[in-house]
This record gives structure tokens, C-alpha cells and sequence, in this order.
């Protein structure tokens, strides 16, 4: 959804509310760790931390959506929980308008096995979001280099007429939506 101006806090409850029934705009769940035909893969990762305690730190900062403080993009709710089927809303300042983008949580990455060398999620977009496709958020721990890595890998493409024309300006804000979570990141583990 395309908005003129920041809506109001009511108008962004009322988008979630009806955000909690939409089916995923694309298919199937888990083309992240793929690369299909006809989507954009995107893939940034970047050393945040060394050691296990900014591992510890880094899955924390994940959890509270910290990847998302930077400015010219808002989660709501925040502090959504970080288990399949949590529903957000990211909300985005563009070029002089806004967007009100659907997303669910879809998978978790890690399973009980390696949930301590690496710990992240993914989300889908919904039907009323810009685009289609899948992203995903990772922290992983390397015990040998003790390293602290962060990864966004995405699939996408535009869904909405809007982000079809400006596919360009699309792109650009994809680019510097990772850009700047890894930045997020890294200030979030002190690294």
C-alpha cells in the first residue's frame, strides 16, 4: 500500500489487523534458499562481532528486530515475536511518499542441532505487500575463526504496478535496505 504521507497509528493496527488472514503473494514457502526463475536473488553478509558472547548478543539483537533500526524503516509491532506465523507490517519512507508492506514469519533457520552456531528466520511477503518473495535473517557463529556473521538472503520481484515502474528506485532501496540492516547490526553487537 502506497500512502501520500506517514499514516497515522491507527491506520497501520487497522492494516495488521487485516494483514493476519492474506495469503503469502507467492509460493512455495522457501524459495530463499533457492534461486527461482523469474525472482532477483539478493545475498549480503558481513563479520559483526567476534566471540560467543556477541553471538549470544547478535541472536538477541535479531529477535528484537534490531536489524530494522535505521531510520527510514519501521516494524510494527514491534518487538513481534519471532516464531512462524507472526504477521508484521514494514513501513517505508520513500522518495517524498510511504509504504505499508505485509510480511509472516515463515520458517525458522536454525533447528535444536545448531542453534548454537546459528539462529535466524524468514519471512514471506503477503498480499498486500509490493513486492513477492522471501528474505531471510541469519546469525551464525564460526567456533573455529570465532566469528560473528550476519546474512540477508532474498528473493524478489515487484508485485505492485508502483514498484514495477520505479523498478530501479526499487532495487537501490533494496540495496540500501541491507546496507544499512548490517550497519544496524553491527552497532547492535558493538562490533
Amino acid at each position: 500500500m502506497f500512502l501520500p504521507r506517514r499514516p497515522a497509528s491507527n491506520r497501520i493496527t487497522q492494516f495488521l489487523n487485516e494483514s493476519k488472514n492474506l495469503p503469502l503473494s507467492y509460493g512455495p514457502v522457501g524459495i530463499a534458499r533457492h534461486s527461482p526463475r523469474g525472482f532477483k536473488l539478493d545475498e549480503a553478509r558481513a563479520v559483526i562481532g567476534v566471540g560467543l558472547a556477541a553471538f549470544k548478543t547478535a541472536k538477541d539483537a535479531l529477535c528484537h528486530w534490531r536489524h530494522f533500526d535505521f531510520g527510514w524503516v519501521e516494524l510494527h509491532p514491534q518487538g513481534a515475536a519471532i516464531e512462524t506465523g507472526t504477521v508484521v507490517a514494514v513501513l517505508v519512507q520513500h522518495l517524498g511518499f510511504w509504504s505499508l508492506n505485509g510480511c509472516r514469519i515463515v520458517y525458522l533457520t536454525h533447528d535444536d542441532d545448531d542453534h548454537e552456531t546459528s539462529f535466524g528466520f524468514a519471512y514471506g511477503t503477503l498480499a498486500n505487500h509490493a513486492e513477492l518473495g522471501e528474505e531471510i535473517f541469519e546469525v551464525s557463529f564460526d567456533p573455529a575463526s570465532q566469528e560473528v556473521s550476519y546474512t540477508i538472503r532474498a528473493v524478489s520481484k515487484p508485485r505492485a504496478a508502483l514498484a514495477l515502474a520505479g523498478y530501479p528506485i526499487t532495487r537501490m532501496l533494496q540495496e540500501r535496505f541491507r546496507r544499512d540492516s548490517i550497519a544496524a547490526m553491527k552497532r547492535a553487537v558493538g562490533g
